[in-house]
């Protein structure tokens, strides 16, 4: 290898050595390109329904074996069930993939979506792309931090908050936008931050009527090929329609259904008689969507969908059941055919 790749290579395995140290103790290099480490824990909970099964791990392995770019979903379930990377879940996937814990580490940082530490109960994030940015975002970043004590990526000591900036949510227009707990805020001001708050801590209970104004534009992609499903050709309520193909009793044809998350308008090419189970696949690459989720409501299986800003837009397969979710760091935002909007946090 040339000295100038050898030095290259070398920088990045120490970047990544680094990091590692600083988020889970002492490491060093084996030399088959593994990790071994004298553990310190950064975990304050012990025990319960978050303690690390390895059994669960493996599971989640499994149940991805074989997809394409399964890695990232394996690290999504993960968060999912424990609202941060466990260091031990991480080595678990190493063994199970055959892949390095360098490798895996890399993608878990790369992505402003994973968190190799415990966040707390509520989880705060404010968007800091250029459209938010220029809408004042970062007063809201420095009002979040006034009002809660702590700089972003940080903790309360109580581990009440987490608070961190994102580089885009995907609801540009709408901006300033604040993602708490899976709800949506948009065009905050310094001054709303105030009122935010209280609502986090109240678990959002909402008023009736609220459910218009929490109409917003999502943007999604297929998670095989990484091309966009947004269809500017022919838009629904003036915003790009998300466009699938779908398949049902040998009948396949294309539907394009609304981006407003909480909207279930919709145009399909053939007549779908309600409580059909759809397949659904991607217009660009006519992979099959599939999903490892059941639908809250009904049970029947959810397709993951790529959600542009990291994490997914889950979206039942039963026609009619109108049921779709949207997952990011770990905590999810409902919108149902009943009108209602609940959030839970899967584990």
């Amino acid at each position: 290898m040339p000295w100038g790749c050898a030095a290259i290579v070398y920088t990045a395995r120490y970047a990544v050595f680094s990091n590692l140290r600083e988020a889970y103790g002492t490491v060093k290099s084996t030399h088959d390109g593994t990790l071994s480490q004298n553990r310190k824990s950064n975990n304050p909970s012990c025990g319960g329904r978050n303690s690390m099964s390895p059994e669960y791990i493996k599971e989640i392995v499994s149940n991805h074996k074989g997809e394409l770019g399964a890695l990232i979903s394996i690290l999504e379930d993960i968060q999912d069930r424990y609202h941060y990377l466990p260091e031990e879940a991480l080595r678990i996937v190493a063994g199970e993939t055959g892949r390095s814990l360098v490798d895996i580490y890399g993608v878990a940082t790369f992505y402003k979506a994973f968190s190799l530490k415990p966040r707390g109960k509520h989880h705060i994030s404010v968007c800091m792309g250029t459209a938010c940015h220029v809408r004042s975002a970062p007063g809201i970043v420095d009002e979040f931090t006034l009002q809660l004590g702590l700089r972003p990526g940080e903790t309360t000591q109580d581990g009440e908050f987490t608070l961190e900036t994102v580089n885009c949510l995907g609801t540009c227009a709408l901006g300033p936008i604040v993602l708490a707990d899976g709800h949506y805020f948009s065009n905050v001001k310094r001054q709303d931050v105030k009122k935010i708050l209280p609502k986090i801590k109240s678990g959002f209970v909402e008023e009736p009527g609220d459910r218009e104004d929490r109409l917003f534009p999502v943007e999604v992609y297929c998670p095989h090929c990484n091309h966009s499903l947004m269809d500017e050709q022919n838009p629904i309520e003036d915003y790009p329609a998300i466009s699938l193909g779908y398949s049902f009793n040998e009948m396949r044809g294309w539907v394009r259904m609304s981006s407003l998350y909480g909207s279930h308008c919709l145009e399909s090419e053939h007549p779908i008689a309600a409580d059909t189970t759809v397949k659904l696949f991607c217009p660009q690459c006519h992979a099959e969507l599939v999903g490892k989720t059941a639908c809250f409501d009904c049970g029947s299986p959810m397709v993951k969908l790529g959600f542009l800003g990291g994490g997914s837009l889950l979206m039942c397969t039963l026609w009619g059941c109108n049921n779709s979710e949207i997952s990011l760091n770990g905590h999810h935002r409902r919108d149902e055919h009943t009108g209602e909007s609940r959030e839970h946090i899967l584990g």
